[in-house]
Order: structure tokens, then sequence, then C-alpha cells
């Protein structure tokens, strides 16, 4: 059984909602794994400061590596990156938050197959249950906000937004991802059942 593993991690509702997945049957998560642009230090992602990351892994007192990269090199480094957590940490697995993407799946599965380690997609499920899913996860009581969203599919105002029961009524609307699995809108959590040492705060937008 792959019980080591290594989280994708972006802070956001899908890695956060894999992560609760990945602890219900019983997998330990040895470590998140960050990717961050090496010019100014934000993740990769979601733009999200390097800090606010840290913070996020303290609150679910679970370790997290940043992986520096470039565009030109991103997956070189992060294959590298996987093989010193393999040698070091000893993992034999890596999750990802992935839901329906089968181009998202092909690619982290190359990586895992690459490295010797084994892919988890705890989320992986079918493309019209999103919203099933955006319920379950506001249910399971987690605290999450939108932080970026692509703006041809959505209204700026929407950023800063929490997802509750108000977000899922006007999603319904939009022709879009409920999950926002094609990058309709990006977000942050800032609490919920992963969180063992109390929420974060909630960030500010002008």
């Amino acid at each position: 059984m792959t019980d080591h593993v290594v989280l994708s991690f972006s802070g956001g509702k899908d890695s956060c909602f894999a992560l609760h997945r990945l602890q219900e049957q019983s997998i330990h998560v040895v470590s998140l794994v960050t990717t961050v642009w090496k010019n100014n230090q934000e993740t990769v992602a979601h733009a999200e400061k390097v800090d606010r990351m840290k913070e996020q892994a303290e609150k679910l007192q679970i370790p997290i590596h940043f992986i520096e990269t470039t565009f030109d090199t991103y997956a070189q480094d992060f294959e590298q990156s996987l093989i010193e957590l393999k040698r070091n940490q000893h993992i034999n697995g890596i999750a990802f938050g992935d839901i329906y993407l089968e181009g998202h799946r092909e690619w982290g599965e190359t990586l895992a197959k690459e490295t010797g380690l084994k892919a988890l997609y705890p989320l992986w499920n079918k493309q019209e249950n999103s919203l099933r899913m955006l319920q379950e996860f506001i249910n399971l009581g987690f605290k999450a906000q939108v932080i970026k969203i692509d703006h041809e599919k959505l209204p700026e105002s929407w950023i800063g937004r929490d997802l509750d029961q108000s977000f899922i009524a006007d999603i319904k609307k939009k022709n879009v991802c409920p999950m926002g699995e094609s990058g309709e809108y990006h977000t942050t959590v800032y609490d919920g059942p992963i969180f063992k040492a109390g929420k974060i705060e909630r960030k500010t937008f002008p």
C-alpha cells in the first residue's frame, strides 16, 4: 500500500480537499510540495507569497517543501526534487488534487513514473459531479475564498468571495466548472477539518 506520500500543494480548495481524503484513508502525507518562481518567490499555481504557504503548513502541522523553478525548467526541477524527497524521506507516492482533466493526470503520472513513485488522485471523479463535490467541500466545514479568476469567465467582483451557499447559487448560473477545474477561479483555504493548529486569517483585497 502507498502510505508515505507527498502532496502537490497550492493552498487552494483542491489540494486541501485532497489532503482530507488522504487522511481519511490513513495515508501519511510526509510533506507538502509547492512550486515557486525563482524570480519573485510566488507560487506557480496561485501567485501566493511563500510566507502564507508556510503559515498554512504550520496550521496543518505538515512540513512544506518549496521547489524553486522557471517556466523552462519546471518539469526537470519538480522531478529532481521528488528524487531527493524519495531518498531523504522514503516516500513511495505523490498525490495531486486534479479532478477530471486527463491531460493533468497524464502529466502527473508521467512525473511519478520517472521518479519511481505511484501517483494518487484522491479527488478523481466525473465532470458532472463537480457541483456535488463543491457542496461536499463546504459541508465538511472548509473555509476558502477566491483569490484569482479568469477574467473572461467570471467577474472581478468575485475576488475575495467565500465559498458558501451563496457562491454555489451564483456559480450554478455561470457556464463554468463549479470546481474551477479549468482555471475559472482559484482559492486559498483558511480553515477546515485538516487544520490542526487553528485557522489563518482571511486575505483582504482592495
